[in-house]
C-alpha cells in the first residue's frame, strides 16, 4: 500500500511474469514478409504485426494471401489505402502529400483501407494503424493538423516512431514509439529487445524488407532475433500490437488509469 503523499503504481500488465514486451512490425505488405518473415516467424511460435496498404484495381486479389496469416495469429493492420507521407521526400510539389489533405481527406483513405482489409479478411480481430512514413499530420503552416484523433476515433492503437521503448503506464496508445531497424544486425537487434526486457517497457521494432528493397534486414539478422525471442518467452511476452495494446487498455482501465 502507498504511504501518504505516494502514487500507488499498479503491477505490471505483462503476462505469465513476464519482465517486458516486444512486438515486431513489418511494413508495406511486401513480398520476403510473406517468403521469410512470416516462416521465421512462425519457426520459432511468433506473431507479428503486418501493415499492408490494400490499394489498386486488384487489391482483393493481392490481400489473399495474407488470410493464411491472419489464420495463424498474425496481425495484419491498416497501413492507410494510398500510403501517403509528406511533399518534402519529393523534389517537386504535386499536391498529393499529407500538406495537401484535410483530415475528412485521410479519414476517408483510412476507412476505405478497412472496408478492404475487413472484406478480405473478415475473420480477422481487432487491428491496429500504422502511420504511413511515421507522419501522423495533415496541412501545413496554419493549417497543419495532428490526424492521431481520426485514429483514435477507430483503433485500439497505432503505431508512430519515438526514441525510447513504451512504457505501459504512459505511453500513448494512438502513437506508440517504435524503434526503425533497417540494417541492422542481429546483435543489436536482440539488444533492443534485451533493453525493453530490463526497463518494464513495451519495445516496438520497425522493419520493411528482409533482403528486399532500400530499407533492408538481412533474413540472417531477422532470425538471429526470432530465436532470442523464443528462448526468452518466459522473460519477453512477444506478440502483435493490437494484442499488447489491448491488453494495456484493459489494465489501464482496471486501475483507473485512463
Amino acid at each position: 500500500m502507498a504511504g501518504p503523499g505516494k502514487v500507488s503504481i499498479p503491477p505490471s500488465p505483462w503476462p505469465d511474469g513476464c519482465a517486458g514486451a516486444v512486438s515486431l512490425t513489418f511494413d508495406d505488405g511486401l513480398r520476403s514478409h510473406l517468403d521469410v518473415a512470416i516462416p521465421t516467424l512462425d519457426d520459432c511460435g511468433l506473431r507479428a504485426t503486418f501493415y499492408v496498404n490494400p490499394r489498386g484495381d486488384e487489391w482483393l486479389e493481392r490481400l489473399a494471401p495474407w488470410r493464411e496469416a491472419a489464420r495463424a495469429g498474425h496481425e495484419v493492420g491498416n497501413h492507410s489505402l494510398s500510403h501517403p507521407c509528406s511533399q518534402a521526400f519529393d523534389d517537386a510539389r504535386h499536391g498529393r502529400g499529407l500538406e495537401a489533405l484535410t483530415l475528412e481527406d485521410i479519414e476517408r483513405d483510412v476507412l476505405e483501407a478497412e472496408r478492404r482489409l475487413h472484406a478480405a479478411l473478415p475473420e480477422h480481430g481487432e487491428r491496429t494503424f500504422g502511420y504511413p512514413c511515421y507522419q501522423a499530420h495533415v496541412g501545413a503552416g496554419p493549417t497543419r493538423r495532428s490526424y492521431v484523433p481520426v485514429i483514435a476515433r477507430h483503433f485500439v492503437a497505432a503505431r508512430g516512431k519515438g526514441e525510447v521503448a513504451n512504457h505501459p503506464l504512459t505511453c500513448e496508445l494512438h502513437y506508440l514509439w517504435s524503434w526503425p531497424v533497417e540494417r541492422m544486425s542481429g546483435a543489436e537487434l536482440v539488444g533492443l529487445a534485451e533493453r525493453a526486457g530490463g526497463q518494464g517497457r513495451w519495445v516496438i521494432l520497425t522493419f520493411h524488407g528482409i533482403h528486399e528493397g532500400h530499407l533492408p534486414v538481412a533474413d540472417v539478422d531477422l532470425r538471429e532475433l526470432c530465436t532470442f525471442l523464443a528462448r526468452s518467452r518466459d522473460r519477453l511476452w512477444t506478440a502483435p500490437v493490437a494484442t499488447v495494446a489491448r491488453r494495456i487498455a484493459t489494465w489501464r482501465e482496471a486501475h483507473g488509469l485512463e
